[in-house]
C-alpha cells in the first residue's frame, strides 16, 4: 500500500507520545504500561458527557497508530496492509494484529463489553508472536 499511509501512522503514533506523555506521568513510550494507561485514558473519554464513538474516528487514527507502534516494537513485527482487515501488524508467527479494530472496539464497547488494548498488547506481545499461542493450540 501506500508509503503516505505509513508516514501518517508513524506521525500518528509520535503525536499520541508527544501528547500523551506529558500528561500519564509515566516514562511514556511503546511499551506495556503506557498501553495500560491509554487504556485508562480510553476509558475516562467514554466516561464524558456526549461522548460519541461514532464521531471518533481521528482518535482511533491516533491510539490505533501508538497501539500498532507499541505491537511492533515489542515482538519486532511491522506494519502492513490487508485486503481483508485494512492496516494491520504483521507478527513473527505469520499472524496479523488490528489496532485499528480493536481501539474501535474498545471506544464503542469499552472494558465492560469485554474490550481491552492492554490485554490484545499483551496477547500479541507474550502468545502469538512467540508462538505460545499456537503451541497451547496444538497441544504442544
Amino acid at each position: 500500500m501506500d508509503d503516505e499511509e505509513l508516514r501518517q501512522i508513524q506521525r500518528n503514533a509520535d503525536l499520541a507520545i508527544e501528547q500523551l506523555g506529558p500528561i500519564s506521568g509515566l516514562d511514556f513510550g511503546l511499551d506495556e504500561e503506557s498501553v495500560a494507561w491509554v487504556e485508562g485514558f480510553i476509558e475516562r473519554r467514554r466516561a464524558q458527557p456526549g461522548f460519541d464513538p461514532d464521531q471518533a474516528e481521528g482518535l482511533v487514527s491516533v491510539l490505533g497508530s501508538y497501539l500498532g507502534a507499541c505491537v511492533a516494537a515489542g515482538t519486532g513485527g511491522h506494519w502492513e496492509w490487508r485486503d481483508d482487515g485494512g492496516w494491520g501488524v504483521a507478527l513473527p508467527d505469520g499472524s496479523t494484529a488490528f489496532p485499528f479494530t480493536k481501539v474501535r472496539k474498545q471506544l464503542r464497547d469499552g472494558l465492560e463489553g469485554g474490550e481491552s488494548i492492554a490485554s490484545f498488547y499483551r496477547v500479541a506481545v507474550e502468545f502469538i508472536a512467540t508462538g505460545r499461542m499456537r503451541e497451547a493450540r496444538d497441544g504442544g
